[in-house]
């Protein structure tokens, strides 16, 4: 573990020796997870999507998490709901509710 300063923009320079470690250099694709204790930061494996199979639970988490604006958030629970699956078992972040 190492700590580091965020900078401009929020960028972070993750040191030398890690970056090393883990092949990484400039510009390769990293993800950023939210989680309950902070953020993860990890390598990104990029592959062709034509090679990857997805569960209907994934499409669905995809579909749900993607949604920009409210209205897409619902559109996308009626199209998690045509795969004949729940939304609310689906682990995603959820819209907030208007009052």
């Amino acid at each position: 573990m190492q700590t580091v300063l965020m900078g401009k923009r929020g960028t972070v320079v993750v040191p030398a020796k890690m970056r090393e470690r883990y092949r990484m250099n400039e510009g390769s694709p990293l993800l950023i997870e939210e989680r309950p204790d902070g953020l993860l930061l990890r390598p990104s494996i990029t592959t062709p999507i034509e090679s990857e199979v997805y569960t209907p639970e994934r499409l669905a988490e995809f579909f749900l998490n993607n949604a920009l604006s409210a209205e897409a958030y619902k559109a996308a629970r009626k199209e998690v709901e045509a795969m004949g699956l729940n939304p609310e078992t689906i682990d995603h972040i959820r819209w907030p509710k208007r009052a």
